[in-house]
């Protein structure tokens, strides 16, 4: 089934995510194949939870095996928040939001969208 027109829209679910960001690249937000729904991505927080180091952040839409990066080593000063949305994006069947830090357990992320349908 293909994203829905979202001028044609039925529901709207507001969601919330949250991670603790690893060296591995993980998805906080994902939208499955045949989902039917289009997820907009509102805002997404990185905070440094280390009080004394500073760590960087990597962000891609994940699409087809392959990552597009629109956040890359981006630093996240110690004991400070980013955030890394200035403008809201759309997930289509299949796509993903994956994150990476440079250290683990430095960074956490919250990540607020609408499930669309």
């Amino acid at each position: 089934m293909a994203a829905p027109n979202i001028v044609n829209v039925t529901t709207i679910y507001g969601r919330t995510a949250v991670q603790a960001i690893t060296t591995s690249a993980t998805a906080i937000i994902s939208n499955s194949a045949g989902s039917g729904q289009v997820l907009k991505v509102d805002t997404l927080l990185v905070a440094n939870v280390n009080g004394s180091a500073n760590a960087t952040v990597n962000a891609d839409v994940f699409r087809s095996s392959t990552a597009y990066r629109f956040a890359y080593q981006i630093t996240v000063p110690a004991g400070a928040t980013l955030d890394i949305l200035n403008k809201y994006i759309y997930l289509e069947e299949g796509d993903s939001i994956r994150l990476t830090a440079s250290s683990n357990s430095y960074l956490e992320a919250v990540a607020s969208y609408e499930q669309i349908s």
